[in-house]
């Protein structure tokens, strides 16, 4: 099936890792042009070098989204590169799970107020676009309660409520907004990963809900997030796509 993608242009936030990373891969595979941010300038320059060595377009720069005019300013700048925006993938998180005060300000601060931020600035250029498309990646701790139901569970159920209104605001200008919502994904250096080597028994106790057995590889929720983004998905917004291998039981409604 052909995507639609080619001669696209999209942002891409928390763009050098896992999911994220996988994302950016996934888009400029398809002919897309990329700018992807992170907090970690290292990480940025890495992941800029080695996907534009494999042709990619693909241009990146450190940014805490955190950070209000470090956030708009990048848009603005990718769009004037660009020559204006198609796809906003909003992806970037705290990761701040413990129940605890300052996590709570992160998560709103990064998970909540990133998004929203990076949307309202988006926003004119994507009016431009003749397919614009926004998609934000939320996570399965945002339909049930588990171990990770405090402040990253609360602001990823937030993100979904915030995308369906955006979907329903934004139909009669043409602009689609959609959610992924990841079970536990699996990558060196990931959060899944540090727990296997530091919390085993946590690991094990993930691993055994998944009826699959195993948890998700990052490209494959890159591509539920990448079709969604695309033209070839125009009639589909205001969606929760759910990607966990059948973790979760319970019915979305």
């Amino acid at each position: 099936m052909d995507l639609q993608l080619r001669g696209m242009r999209a942002v891409v936030t928390g763009g050098t890792k896992g999911i994220g990373r996988a994302i950016v891969e996934t888009l400029a595979e398809e002919g897309v042009s990329v700018a992807l941010c992170a907090r970690t300038e290292s990480d940025v320059t890495e992941t800029v070098k080695t996907l534009q060595q494999s042709g990619a377009a693909v241009t990146g720069r450190a940014v805490d989204v955190a950070d209000k005019v470090a956030l708009a300013t990048w848009v603005e700048d990718v769009a004037a590169d660009f020559g204006g925006l198609d796809i906003v993938v909003s992806n970037v998180s705290a990761l701040a799970i413990p129940d605890e005060e300052e996590n709570w300000r992160k998560s709103f601060e990064v998970d909540m107020l990133g998004t929203v931020r990076l949307v309202e600035v988006a926003l004119p250029h994507l009016e431009r676009s003749q397919a614009p498309s926004i998609v934000t990646v939320s996570s399965v701790s945002g339909r049930e309660i588990d171990f990770a139901a405090g402040p990253y569970g609360t602001f990823k159920a937030a993100l979904i409520h915030y995308t369906q209104g955006l979907a329903y605001q934004l139909a009669g200008k043409g602009i689609r907004a959609n959610t992924v919502s990841p079970g536990n994904t699996y990558f060196p250096g990931g959060v899944w990963s540090d727990i296997e080597q530091n919390n085993p028994t946590l690991f094990s106790e993930a691993l055994a809900l998944n009826p699959t057995g195993r948890m998700a590889k990052p490209e494959e929720i890159a591509r539920a997030v990448v079709f969604l983004a695309s033209p070839a998905a125009s009639f589909v917004t205001g969606t929760n796509l759910v990607v966990d291998g059948a973790l979760t039981r319970g019915v979305q409604v």
